[in-house]
């Protein structure tokens, strides 16, 4: 295993890839490569983006976690 902070770790993409398979490929029996064509950018797009809680994000959606923090920066730049 690399330590904290080593660039060649990719802990994001392998827990990003387990959550794909648990949650998506492994719930549906693909019967053509066109199923896994249409399904997996759906599952991306439309479920792990817009409506799945992220723990990183402080169990927030990443649409709300990006309006959040988009009102923030914009509250800060009035101060400026």
């Amino acid at each position: 295993m690399s330590g904290k902070g080593n660039i060649y770790d990719n802990a994001f993409v392998e827990s990003f890839f387990k959550t794909l398979k648990q949650e998506e490929v492994y719930l549906w029996e693909y019967e053509t490569f066109f199923d896994v064509v249409e399904r997996i950018p759906y599952f991306i797009e439309d479920l792990y983006d817009r409506k799945r809680l992220h723990s990183s994000l402080g169990y927030r959606f990443p649409e709300e976690f990006e309006r959040l923090l988009a009102k923030n920066s914009s509250r800060e730049c009035m101060m400026c």
